[in-house]
């Protein structure tokens, strides 16, 4: 074990509306560019659940996280220091891909269709088995 491996915790939040989960395509230049993902970013030290939600929803996608539920599951992303975390998160408002290349409401049946980052991959496979 590696004494200096410290992982950074990233939220993954899982939104669903009227049985579609929101994915967001990953933009250019960006690790995983061009695959999709559930939208999140890295946790500041001592935030929140809520609180990485807000903020990172806010600066994604702009509409405001209302409420977040427990861990559904953290995944290494493979090459790098990142633990992702998923989280079933509410929102209020519409949103629109301020930092990503493109979104789309998905069925969960239609994901394993999708190209996803590879943390994203193993969570919708536990998720769909």
């Amino acid at each position: 074990m590696m004494q200096n491996a410290e992982k950074t915790r990233v939220i993954a939040a899982v939104i669903e509306r009227e049985g579609r989960l929101l994915l967001c395509q990953r933009p250019a230049g960006k690790r995983h560019a061009g695959l999709w993902e559930f939208p999140g970013g890295k946790f500041l030290p001592g935030e929140s659940v809520l609180a990485a939600a807000q903020r990172e929803l806010d600066e994604e996608l702009g509409v405001e996280a209302t409420a977040a539920g427990d861990l559904l599951l953290a995944v290494p992303d493979p090459g790098s220091a990142f633990v992702v975390e998923f989280y079933r998160v509410e929102i209020a408002g519409d949103p629109t891909p301020l930092e990503h290349a493109a979104l789309a409401w998905v069925r969960p049946e239609e994901l394993a269709g999708y190209p996803l980052a590879p943390s994203d991959r193993a969570f919708v496979e536990r998720l769909l088995p």
